[in-house]
């Protein structure tokens, strides 16, 4: 299955949650915001949040400085 992420096409296996995403993108353990076709996906849903084809997936973490 076909999802966008942050622009990009992605090919993921079919049933692909936002947890497995954020663990393929190497944010595991960080500040993550997820929004699919542009609605906010709840941290707390990210291990039963299941993407359609298609799904337009924006992710972006924080990033310390000063």
């Amino acid at each position: 299955m076909k999802i966008i992420v942050n622009g990009e096409a992605r090919t993921v296996t079919e049933p692909y949650t936002a947890a497995e995403l954020v663990e393929a993108m190497g944010l595991t353990g960080q500040r993550v915001a997820m929004e699919v076709n542009m609605e906010i996906v709840p941290r707390s849903r990210y291990g039963e949040y299941r993407f359609n084809p298609e799904d337009r997936v924006e992710v972006v973490h924080a990033v310390g400085g000063g």
